[in-house]
């Protein structure tokens, strides 16, 4: 075990402990996030961008009830943009960073010895190897502990690290490119393209003047709903050395609109319905300003977002594929203004709530401005028929990635030389003709042993359970779909024969 998987280990022993003073899975994350950061300010030299009687040393060493005292009036004042002095002045501007984590920020500490207990387990932490690994990959570590602990329900917000990795390999980002994600979640998609740019450019050394700078204050954008989710995704991206775009605002709205046009987009946006059945507001939409379905909206503004050029890898739930109406005229828009390249089905459960099918679609907005041209074919490569279950036994691994990989080829626009493996092989060919034949129709399967019964192999309970609950939940999303989509009652599409 590394360091770095004995510090996450030891840290989330102690959310047993804090069940006991009403502390849920994802506060505790949350509260570990306060904590971390003055204790990460320390470690990393960046104290100076604290106010000194709010600094890691000045909490640690009080106790009792006066330093839960202080840690309450702490967290307060580091999020207070109008914080005053004792004779009534506005205090010197606030790090912006600083501002941002602890903008309303409250603690769910009750007890002082709970307090207390955190604050000697994270000082009595190895924190010499912890910055010798990284302290980004620490962090990263309790993200995805809190998204496999089926109690916690933060599954899914988290895209499984190795569909993340795989996604950076093929899309290839470069360095000066502007990437988006418009629901950034943590911030994994981000974090790993920017791995990929330091590790491939000398880890920034070297550059022209300003480079380096422009690249992790700049060429990144980021838009998280969720305050909770907004704070740990910055902290996510400070450890990793980035201090970008990363806005807490609802895509979905005109605040949406004012992203910056991108050259690289990943996202993996929430599923389901906007809440009481509302629709985007954002005054730019036209084919999905009338639907309530999320993941649909956040396509179009993806497509909208993209630069002329510009190249996405989405992932999204089948009924993007399928779905009549809305849904429909939406793949229309996207096969027109866009070349669709290739589909990605992935397995079910990778994303800890099993019976959630998911896709990933790779697109490549057309390089003018007007709406011509788009797709020609469409290539299929089904990972789901006959794929394994995976879970606890059998975590999803970059391996299992290798012969979509392989198959895609090394063209991050897909236009690298492929074959099609036939009726028995996973990966297939179709033409824009031949889908629009079938009502534009995208969910495709020609191989269909083993698709509906990956789930027959779970062995753990947590597994079993999170299995059921999925299925529960898909079919309430499904069914709240149906009910603000239908038009008409129209007879679905059949499945797109293969060429």
């Amino acid at each position: 075990m590394s360091a770095t998987q004995d510090i996450v280990a030891k840290l989330w022993k102690r959310c047993d402990i804090l069940r006991d003073d009403g502390v849920t899975y994802s506060e505790y994350v949350t509260e570990l996030t306060f904590l971390l950061f003055l204790k990460m300010m320390e470690e990393t030299g960046q104290e100076a961008r604290i106010p000194e009687d709010y600094r890691w040393s000045t909490l640690a060493k009080r106790e009792g009830v006066g330093q839960l005292t202080h840690y309450k009036h702490l967290l307060t004042a580091l999020g207070d943009r109008a914080e005053k002095d004792a004779n009534g002045r506005p205090k010197p501007a606030k790090d912006k960073l600083v501002l941002a984590i602890f903008e309303n920020a409250q603690t769910r500490l009750r007890k002082p010895a709970n307090l207390k207990s955190l604050t000697t387990a994270i000082d009595d932490l190895d924190w010499f190897d912890a910055r010798e690994e990284g302290l980004g990959d620490l962090y990263e570590g309790l993200l995805q502990k809190n998204a496999e602990d089926k109690k916690s329900g933060a599954g899914q917000y988290f895209t499984p690290r190795p569909l993340i990795d795989c996604l950076i390999r093929l899309t290839k980002p470069q360095l000066g490119e502007r990437i988006q994600d418009p629901a950034a979640g943590t911030g994994g998609f981000i974090v790993a393209a920017h791995r990929r740019i330091y590790e491939e450019n000398n880890e920034l050394y070297g550059l022209p003047d300003g480079a380096a700078e422009k690249q992790i204050r700049n060429c990144y954008t980021l838009a998280e709903l969720v305050p909770d989710t907004h704070r740990l995704c910055l902290m996510n991206l400070m450890l990793h050395g980035i201090e970008g775009n990363a806005q807490s605002l609802d895509t979905l709205t005109d605040e949406g609109a004012t992203l910056p046009k991108a050259n690289l987009i990943l996202s993996n946006p929430p599923f389901g319905t906007k809440k009481g059945g509302g629709r985007p507001q954002r005054g730019d939409f036209s084919t999905t300003a009338n639907t309530s379905n999320k993941q649909l909206a956040f396509v179009e503004h993806i497509i909208r977002a993209l630069k002329p050029g510009g190249r996405a890898a989405v992932i999204v739930p089948d009924n993007v594929l399928f779905e009549d109406g809305t849904g429909r005229a939406l793949r229309q828009m996207l096969m027109n203004w866009c070349d669709l390249h290739t589909i990605l089905r992935l397995p079910t459960g990778i994303f800890y709530a099993q019976g959630v099918k998911t896709n990933v679609l790779f697109f490549t907005r057309n390089a003018d401005k007007a709406q011509s041209g788009g797709t020609e074919v469409v290539w299929v490569y089904d990972m789901r028929a006959g794929a394994p279950s995976y879970g606890k036994t059998n975590p999803l691994k970059a391996e299992h990635f290798a012969d979509f990989e392989a198959a895609y080829g090394e063209d991050p626009l897909g236009q690298a030389e492929r074959q099609d493996q036939g009726e028995d092989g996973r990966f297939r060919r179709f033409t824009r003709e031949a889908i629009a034949a079938h009502g534009d129709n995208l969910d495709i399967s020609w191989l269909r042993d083993g698709e509906e019964e990956a789930e027959d192999g779970l062995t753990d309970p947590d597994d079993i359970t999170a299995a059921i609950l999925g299925h529960l939940r898909e079919a309430t999303r499904e069914i709240e779909a149906l009910v603000l989509e239908l038009e008409g009652g129209e007879e679905e599409p059949t499945p797109v024969a293969a060429e």
